[in-house]
């Protein structure tokens, strides 16, 4: 089910079971986001690293891991759940490519296109990093335009969706996007 399709009503309502402690939330939640997470996976594995072990099934059963322990998050909606998972599946695969020895900060790094469409993830390793300690040097300035991207990015939401899940206007969403681009370019170019 595409991010900007209606949200069903069953997936609010598991969402709100499982924050309020509902045990059984999650495995009747699963089966119905697997598909779209399965897409999100794909489009984090489809220019990694040629040697990558991960699938998007593993990358998947990985975050659900990481959602289990994941308490006291407020879920506002589908949306938001999705850029949740998204960051998740950031995170899995920065730290597996920390993990397997790559050059910190990125050392001799291709430029990373910021567009608007996952299809331009970093191709390797070290790229991953690069774009990962950016932003996070970006968090540490402005932790807002580092949500945007993430949801844009890494999310796959629509501008519509990312104001809905920041609760600010689209107007903001698209001056956030375009400075925060603009910041992460000049940084990843410095590396």
């Amino acid at each position: 089910m595409p991010m900007n399709s209606p949200e069903p009503p069953e997936i609010s309502m598991l969402l709100r079971a499982w924050r309020s402690g509902d045990p059984v939330a999650l495995e009747q939640l699963a089966p119905m986001v697997q598909q779209e997470l399965r897409r999100i996976a794909r489009q984090y594995l489809h220019r990694q690293h040629p040697g990558h072990t991960l699938t998007p099934t593993a990358l998947v059963n990985e975050a659900f891991v990481h959602l289990m322990g994941a308490d006291g998050v407020d879920w506002a909606d589908r949306a938001h759940f999705f850029a949740f998972c998204a960051q998740v599946m950031r995170r899995i695969l920065v730290d597996s490519a920390r993990a397997r020895g790559s050059e910190k900060r990125g050392g001799n790094v291709r430029r990373v296109a910021l567009d608007e469409s996952i299809d331009a993830s970093p191709e390797r390793d070290s790229e991953l990093i690069a774009l990962d300690d950016a932003l996070e040097a970006l968090a540490r300035l402005d932790p807002r335009k580092t949500k945007v991207v993430e949801l844009r990015f890494f999310a796959g939401l629509s501008v519509e969706e990312t104001a809905a899940v920041l609760d600010i206007s689209q107007q903001s969403v698209m001056r956030d996007w375009k400075l925060a681009r603009a910041w992460l370019t000049v940084e990843l170019s410095d590396k």
